[in-house]
C-alpha cells in the first residue's frame, strides 16, 4: 500500500527561500507548493514548480570531480567523498601553510543560511568572506546604511497598506519573490496606485497607473527632480521632517538646480508629468513605499539613485510607519532570544580583508560582510595586500555573474586550488580544480535561519527526499573538511557535526523553541501579532535620517553628487540592458528540461525606430558587436516598448558547456558584451556598473 506524506520544506531555486510544501510517496516527491502557512498562500513560480525535474536531471554534477586536464578543459576524473574532501583540505593545509590563514577567499549567493559559511570562513581564520553581491544590491545597501544608518533589509515593505508603490530598479511581478508578488497584487485590488520608472515596458510596467519610460540612465536626474517638486512647493512631510531628518537645508540647496523642466531634457519625461506626479506621492504621503531597488549594479551613480529613494520616502515621512516601510523586527525586539550563531564558534580574524573594505583608502563606509568580491580578485592578481591563493565558489558562478569572464580567469591564474561547491555545471564549476556536487534542495536539509519582519520567525528547511545521486548537503561538505581540517587548524572540530539534529540543537539552545515546534507549519513565529515600533531615532551618526551622510562624508565621499548626464550611445550603437523573467533564475535554471522548454533562449529588445535603421524586422536573427567583435547570435524583438537608446536581454543565456545539452549555444550572454567591466563600479556604493556597456546590432 501507497504510503503518502508531507515535508515543510524551502525552495533553493533562487535566492528568495520560499517557504514550500512538499507530498511525497513512497519516498519520491510528487508534488510542491507553497505553504499554505504562509504569505504564499500556497502559489509557487514557475522555478520552484521545477524543483522536482531538477533533482532528476542528469545533466548536473552527480559526483566529486577532480580535474586533470587544464582549467576550463573539462577533463575530471571521478572521486569518491572520502578522497575529494582530503584533496581539499590538503591544499587549504598547505596554502595556509605557506601564505597564511588568510590567503582563504571564499563567495556564495548570499541569503538566510549563510552564518554555516561564514563559521566555516573564520574558523580557518580568514577575513575573505564574501557573496555576490557586488553584482547585484551593494549599491542599495550602502544607499540605507548612508541615510538610515543600517542595512536594507532592517526595514519592510508594507505594501498591503500603502496608498502608492514605486518601482524603479525593482521588476517585481518579473523578479519574484511570491509573497510580495500577492501583497502588490492585493494592493492593487483595493485601489492602491502604482508607479513603474523603468527603460522598457515590463510586466510590472503593464500594471502600472503611471508608466514613465526613461532615458537609460538618467534615473537619479528624475529623482533629483521629484525631491525639488516635493521641497520647492511644499508637498514633503513638515512634521515628520524637523523631527527625525537633518540636512534639508544642504538638500533644498543642492537640488535647486534640479528641476522639473530640467530633468524634462536628460529624462525624456515631460516636466508637468513629473510635477503632477509629485503631487500624488504627497497625497499619499506617508503611506507611500517607494523600492530602493533590487539588483542595482546599473551605472555610475546606482548608489546615489538609491540613495534618493531612501530621501524620497523621508520627505513624505514613510520611513517607520504602517503603509510605508516600518523597521523590521528581530528577536530581540520581541523580547526573544535569537539562533545561536555558528559563526560565534570561533573569534573573529584580526587580519584586514583582501579587498580593502573597511580600511583601505575611500573604502573605510563599505560593510565588511560579504566585501566586494571583484576588489578580492585583484589581490589574488597582485597578491596586494597578500596573497590570495584558495578560492571557494559556493553556488555561485561569477564567470557567468561578473562582467568580462575572460579577464576574471587571467586574474585567477595565480590561484593554487579553486572549488565549486554547486548543484548544476556552471562556467566556474567548469574552470574549477575540485566540483563538489551540492544536493538540490529536495534532497537536502539546511542549517535553521531566521527571518526578521513585523512578525520575526525561526524556520527550517527539511529534507524532503534522499539524494538521487552521490551527492551532499552543504553543512555534511563543510563539516567534513572541517573535520579533516581540525589537526591544522584548532577548534575547526567544533563545525564538524555528526548529525544535522546534533547542529539545529546547538542554534536552539535558550531560544525556547525546539525542532520538534517546526512540524505544525515549518517555520516558528516569535510574536503573536506583527508589531510596528515607533522610531525615537536611527543608528546614523546624528541618530536622524541624514539627507548628508556623516560616515561616508568622513571617508570623503559625497553623498549629495552632482548629477552628470550619461554618455549616449555611439552612433550606430545601444546602451546594453538586462533583467530578468518570471521562468528563470539567472543562468542556472536555463538547462532545466522544464524550464527550457518554457524559455530556451533569449531576444534583443530593440525600439521600432531602431530596427528600421537597421533593417531589422521582428523575429530576424541578429548579431550582437561588442569592441567591433561578433560575440553572438539572437533573434529579434522588435517593439515600442523599450527606450530607442537600449538594448534589453534577459540574463542567464549564451551557455558554451557541452555538459548543458538543452542550453548551449542558446542566446547571449550579456556578461560577455562588457569588456573591462571589473574596473567600472560605482565607488560611492561599491557595485559594479554593469550597463555601462555599447554594442552593435546587425542583421545576421
Amino acid at each position: 500500500m501507497a504510503t503518502r506524506e508531507s515535508v515543510y520544506s524551502v525552495c533553493g531555486m533562487c535566492s528568495v527561500r520560499c517557504p514550500i510544501e512538499v507530498e511525497k510517496q513512497d519516498g519520491k516527491v510528487t508534488w510542491i507548493q507553497g505553504n499554505p502557512h504562509s504569505a504564499l498562500k500556497g502559489g509557487l513560480c514557475a522555478r520552484g514548480a521545477a524543483g522536482i525535474v531538477l533533482e532528476r536531471d542528469s545533466e548536473r554534477p552527480t559526483t566529486p570531480l577532480i580535474r586533470v586536464g587544464a582549467r576550463g578543459e573539462g577533463k575530471w576524473r571521478e572521486a569518491s567523498w572520502d578522497e575529494a574532501l582530503d584533496y581539499v583540505a590538503d591544499r587549504l593545509k598547505t596554502i595556509t601553510a605557506e601564505h597564511g590563514n588568510r590567503s582563504v577567499l571564499w563567495s556564495d549567493r548570499g541569503g538566510p543560511f549563510v552564518d554555516l559559511h561564514q563559521a566555516f570562513v573564520r574558523g580557518i581564520g580568514s577575513p575573505n568572506y564574501c557573496n555576490h553581491d557586488a553584482s547585484c544590491a551593494r549599491n542599495v545597501q550602502h544607499a540605507a546604511q548612508s541615510v538610515l544608518g543600517m542595512g536594507r533589509k532592517m526595514v519592510s515593505y508594507d505594501f498591503r497598506n500603502a496608498k502608492h508603490i514605486i518601482l524603479q530598479t525593482r521588476n517585481i511581478l518579473e523578479a519574484i519573490n511570491v509573497a510580495e508578488c500577492n501583497a502588490v497584487m492585493d494592493a492593487l485590488g483595493k485601489g492602491t496606485k502604482l508607479t513603474v520608472i523603468d527603460i522598457r515596458a515590463s510586466v510590472s510596467g503593464s500594471k502600472a497607473d503611471n508608466f514613465f519610460m526613461v532615458r537609460p540612465g538618467t534615473d537619479y536626474a528624475f529623482n533629483l527632480a521629484v525631491i525639488n517638486e516635493l521641497l520647492t512647493k511644499k508637498l514633503y512631510n513638515a512634521e515628520y521632517v524637523a523631527n527625525k531628518v537633518t540636512g534639508l537645508e544642504e538638500l533644498e540647496a543642492f537640488v535647486a538646480p534640479y528641476t522639473a523642466e530640467w530633468a524634462a531634457g536628460e529624462t525624456g519625461i515631460p516636466a508637468e508629468r513629473i510635477a503632477a506626479f509629485a503631487k500624488e506621492l504627497a497625497e499619499a504621503a506617508p503611506n507611500v513605499i517607494w523600492h530602493p531597488g533590487w539588483m542595482v549594479a546599473r551605472y555610475n551613480d546606482s548608489f546615489n539613485v538609491c540613495r534618493t529613494a531612501y530621501i524620497i520616502n523621508a520627505l513624505l515621512g514613510s520611513v517607520g510607519v504602517k503603509g510605508g516601510l516600518p523597521l523590521v523586527n528581530t528577536p530581540k525586539d520581541v523580547g526573544r532570544k535569537g539562533l545561536t550563531k555558528l559563526v560565534d564558534l570561533f573569534p573573529k580574524p584580526e587580519e584586514k580583508r583582501a579587498d580593502g573594505v573597511g580600511w583601505k583608502d575611500k573604502h573605510t563606509q563599505f560593510d565588511g560582510g560579504p566585501g566586494l568580491v571583484n576588489l578580492a580578485y585583484d589581490a589574488i592578481a597582485t597578491g596586494d595586500p597578500y596573497p590570495v591563493k584558495a578560492y571557494l565558489c559556493f553556488r555561485h558562478d561569477p564567470l557567468m555573474a561578473m562582467p568580462d569572464p575572460e579577464a576574471q580567469k587571467k586574474k585567477w591564474e595565480a590561484l593554487d586550488l579553486l572549488v565549486s561547491i554547486t548543484f548544476s555545471w556552471s562556467d566556474t564549476a567548469w574552470h574549477s580544480d575540485v566540483v563538489l556536487p551540492l544536493s538540490p534542495y529536495l534532497s537536502r536539509e539546511s542549517i535553521i535561519a531566521g527571518k526578521s519582519g513585523p512578525k520575526p520567525q525561526f524556520f527550517v528547511r527539511k529534507r524532503a527526499m534522499e539524494p538521487t545521486q552521490n551527492t551532499r548537503a552543504d553543512w555534511e561538505i563543510l563539516g567534513g573538511l572541517a573535520a579533516r581540517l581540525a589537526d591544522s587548524h584548532p577548534g575547526m572540530e567544533k563545525l564538524a557535526f555528526k548529525t544535522i539534529e546534533e547542529l539545529w540543537a546547538h542554534q536552539l539552545q535558550g531560544t525556547g523553541v525546539s525542532i520538534e515546534d517546526f512540524a505544525a507549519k515549518g517555520f516558528v513565529e516569535l510574536a503573536d501579532a506583527p508589531l510596528v515600533r515607533e522610531v525615537e531615532s536611527f543608528p546614523t551618526p546624528s541618530g536622524k535620517l541624514e539627507m548628508l551622510s556623516g560616515k561616508w562624508s568622513k571617508a570623503g565621499i559625497d553623498t549629495l553628487k552632482p548629477y552628470a548626464s550619461p554618455a549616449k550611445p555611439p552612433a550606430g550603437m545601444f546602451r546594453i540592458a538586462f533583467g530578468r523573467v518570471g521562468v528563470h533564475t539567472q543562468g542556472h535554471t536555463v538547462n532545466n528540461p522544464l524550464l527550457n522548454e518554457q524559455m530556451p533562449e533569449n531576444v534583443a529588445w530593440m525600439h521600432v525606430s531602431r530596427a528600421a535603421e537597421l533593417g531589422i524586422a521582428d523575429g530576424d536573427t541578429v548579431e550582437i558587436l561588442t569592441n567591433g567583435a561578433p560575440a553572438g547570435t539572437m533573434k529579434a524583438f522588435v517593439t515600442e516598448c523599450i527606450h530607442p537608446e537600449a538594448l534589453f536581454m534577459v540574463h542567464g543565456f549564451g551557455h558554451r558547456l557541452s555538459v548543458e545539452t538543452r542550453a548551449c549555444g542558446k542566446g547571449v550572454a550579456d556578461h560577455e558584451l562588457m569588456a573591462g567591466g571589473l574596473e567600472k563600479w560605482d565607488r560611492s556604493g561599491g557595485g559594479l556598473s554593469l550597463q555601462e556597456h555599447f554594442v552593435a546590432v546587425r542583421k545576421a
